[in-house]
């Protein structure tokens, strides 16, 4: 389910996953499994928090004008 999904599709995915670990009733393949779902999803979730920032970070003052410089994101996911 965390093809591409936005940052709060996946932050409600990591939840999701985050109760199911909690509950218990898994099995340990199977939280394993989901641990090792929810730590891709966290990798990807800072990778697009990443980006944000760098973006944030381009935009420069100059003579008192605010200039956007575009920046381009390269998935490494």
């Amino acid at each position: 389910m965390s093809g591409k999904l936005n940052f709060e599709d996946k932050m409600k995915e990591l939840e999701q996953i985050a109760q199911e670990l909690e509950n218990g009733e898994l099995t340990l393949d199977e939280s394993m499994k989901k641990f090792e779902a929810g730590m891709k999803i966290s990798k990807e979730c800072t990778q697009i928090l990443d980006d944000a920032e760098k973006k944030i970070t381009i935009l420069i003052e100059e003579d008192g004008k605010i200039e956007e410089i575009k920046y381009e994101t390269q998935e490494k996911i």
